[in-house]
């Protein structure tokens, strides 16, 4: 093959970016542009409207954040006055933190000269308002607040606009945007450029690009939905609903599990009762779900990138798995209706960082969802695992990915690989995990989100100055019962080693051996061994004697 010979790869310098650009990409780390980056920056640097389809973690966020600062920087030279010239519109309040970051990051070096503001919906829109008002060169929101801030007046774009940026387009229609979209359509100039950036080339992404692109260029990456084999391995183990939870206590407290790892679950109410369930085991997780304020779900995401926590555990809610359900729907019994965030989105475009493993304990009903879920890893050139348990109910959808991730490789072969493990060899576990999940009622998992939920209000920067008016309200809500939740066993923290499975205790065997070249652990004595020791030392438990002094034990 030639291809690599013929096709010169274009670097950042190359492009014809402003040295402040480039030198905030020097400053990111970033060496090399990703395929999407390569051919989309000199394409919207020429003014085209660009439709672009690339897989999760592609950099298709940056791909269009760059010729949007580099053309702001341009027009600076010759502009009189500061007008709103980009919009960002991205289908969560999420999406809108990790764009303007995005965008913060690209702009250090030209701070100044660009200013950018989040309008997504974390305050009320007339404390935004005067942020606004100084017209920003840059503002990202959701649709819905962009389009209630044009309409309070707040966000003027009729005359000034010259770029439109959608993120994850796909979503932008499944999540109720539709209309917004088309109220703010009518509110741009005749003339402006704009990009599309999805994962997917959905029939809503097809219809949307006839509401907003011109003769757009659309560019299809020719690459697989997920890393090669080489990247990101995939497994799966078959089993029984209840030994999903012995699996994944035993998993991480044997350490076949390394590394910061996302687990996903179908609904907030399995969050909690996993979360409950590890932390008997001593190990400690976060939960990320809908009914969180976006604060606090961004504050959760930047702790786990910081490395704070190595495990989250993160909720797809009914929205992501059926995009077309309606979630204004009632349910049959209302008092079991909860209100949850429609703008929230997990397994979709958070940029989660560093992440080992991506661990499917409910395996997802639909392709797109598992390819967003496993899209979490491997990011980059970094390698990745994705793990999924599945149990009887769930074979329909192990089989329908199967078929789906075949088709992209070139053999047309199963990218999944059974991990070898016996569920005989963890029958311990069993009666450990048992008794944890005797203890995770369903008091337990209401209190535990009710305790969240109370260290939210407590915590709260919009309840602040009530509370500060109203001191007895806050005196009463500190001093109120203390919610029930699991307690911590002590016995469950440590693996005894009639536990570990024999297969692993040769394994230590092998890699570890001493001076002498016995296998064995290169380890102190444990809690049982100095207990044993000490109760041996005393005569009055052990009922031996060893003499007086320095003699010896005389009884026989």
């Amino acid at each position: 093959m030639s291809e690599p010979d013929e096709e010169k790869t274009l670097n950042f310098h190359e492009m014809g970016l402003d040295d402040r650009i480039l030198k905030a990409i020097a400053n990111l780390g970033w060496e090399t542009p990703t395929p999407i980056q390569e051919k989309a920056i000199p394409l919207a640097l020429e003014g085209k409207d660009i439709l672009a389809r690339a897989r999760t973690g592609s950099g298709k966020t940056a791909a269009f954040s760059i010729p949007v600062v580099q053309k702001i920087l341009q027009s600076k030279q010759t502009s009189k006055e500061q007008c709103t010239k980009a919009l960002f519109l991205t289908p969560s309040k999420e999406l809108c933190n990790q764009a303007y970051k995005n965008l913060m990051e690209l702009t250090s070096c030209c701070s100044r000269e660009i200013k950018c503001v989040d309008v997504s919906p974390k305050v009320p829109l007339l404390t935004q308002r005067p942020k606004l008002m100084e017209k920003p060169d840059i503002v990202v929101g959701t649709p819905t607040r962009i389009l209630a801030h044009i309409q309070a007046g707040n966000l003027s774009i009729k005359d000034s606009l010259e770029m439109l940026v959608i993120d994850e387009a796909d979503l932008v229609f499944s999540f109720g945007y539709e209309d917004d979209v088309k109220a703010i359509i009518k509110q741009l100039p005749k003339i402006y450029q704009a990009f599309l950036m999805s994962a997917t080339l959905s029939d809503d992404v097809l219809s949307l690009k006839k509401l907003v692109l011109h003769n757009a260029v659309i560019l299809k990456l020719e690459e697989s939905q997920l890393p090669e084999s080489s990247q990101l391995t995939q497994y799966h183990i078959k089993c029984e609903e209840e030994d999903k939870f012995t699996l994944i206590c035993a998993l991480l407290k044997l350490g076949l599990v390394r590394g910061k790892s996302i687990i996903f679950v179908n609904n907030v109410n399995r969050c909690y009762k996993l979360k409950l369930f590890l932390e008997q085991f001593g190990i400690k997780s976060c939960v990320l779900n809908s009914e969180l304020p976006v604060s606090s779900r961004c504050h959760i995401v930047t702790q786990y990138n910081e490395g704070l926590y190595d495990y989250i555990i993160a909720s797809d809610e009914t929205l992501l798995m059926n995009p077309k359900t309606n979630p204004n729907e009632p349910t049959k019994k209302k008092h079991k209706q909860i209100k949850r965030d429609k703008e929230y989105g997990v397994s979709r475009g958070i940029d989660f960082q560093n992440v080992s493993n991506v661990i499917n304990f409910d395996f997802p009903s639909t392709v797109d969802t598992y390819i967003h879920r496993v899209g979490r890893t491997a990011r980059g050139d970094n390698q990745g695992t994705a793990l999924s348990f599945v149990n009887i109910k769930e074979m329909k959808s192990l089989e329908a990915v199967e078929e789906a991730l075949a088709e992209s490789t070139p053999d047309g072969e199963n990218v999944f690989k059974p991990y070898n493990f016996r569920m005989e060899e963890i029958d311990g576990f069993k009666y450990r995990a048992k008794d944890a999940m005797r203890a995770v009622t369903k008091v337990s998992i209401r209190e535990a989100r009710l305790k969240e939920i109370k260290i939210e209000i407590l915590t709260s920067q919009k309840l602040k100055s009530y509370f500060e008016d109203n001191p007895r309200d806050l005196q009463v809500l500190r001093h109120d019962k203390s919610l029930h939740t699991v307690k911590s066993c002590s016995h469950l923290k440590d693996v005894p080693d009639y536990l570990i499975p024999q297969t692993l205790k040769n394994l230590r065997g092998r890699g570890r051996q001493s001076r002498s070249g016995n296998k064995q652990f290169n380890r102190g004595p444990t809690q049982t061994e100095k207990k044993f020791r000490k109760r041996k030392a005393d005569p009055l438990k052990s009922f031996e004697f060893a003499g007086l002094g320095n003699k010896k034990k005389r009884r026989k």
